[in-house]
């Protein structure tokens, strides 16, 4: 992981490899770790995480993953709130009132 950090993807996608033949792996036991060195190698313009660091720009592992779970959080909760009676009928009103506020 530390070497994709370092924006060495290239050497880890052969690592893996080198790897895998080394304990002679079949091509099914290989298959997973083939399908990541090639992932590696396909996006391995885009995955300059020692340049994004080094610019202060945040490569979001944390900040995404954290806004996702809070996304997933809150949208499970508005579908469980729109069985609520209550709450259908609080949102059907503030929607007409800004229907109406549109109108004016």
């Amino acid at each position: 992981m530390l070497e994709i950090l370092r924006g060495r993807s290239s050497v880890v996608a052969a690592g893996l490899r080198r790897s895998a033949t080394l304990r002679g792996l079949s091509h099914k036991e290989r298959a997973p770790l083939d399908r990541c060195a090639n992932y590696l190698l396909k996006y391995r313009a885009y995955l300059r995480y020692d340049e994004y660091l080094a610019a202060g720009l945040p490569i979001a592992t944390g900040v995404i993953e954290g806004a996702c779970r809070h996304l997933v959080k809150d949208r499970m909760e508005f579908a469980g709130r729109a069985l609520e009676p209550e709450w259908g009928r609080s949102r059907a009103a503030a929607a007409e009132s800004a229907f109406e506020w549109r109108l004016r």
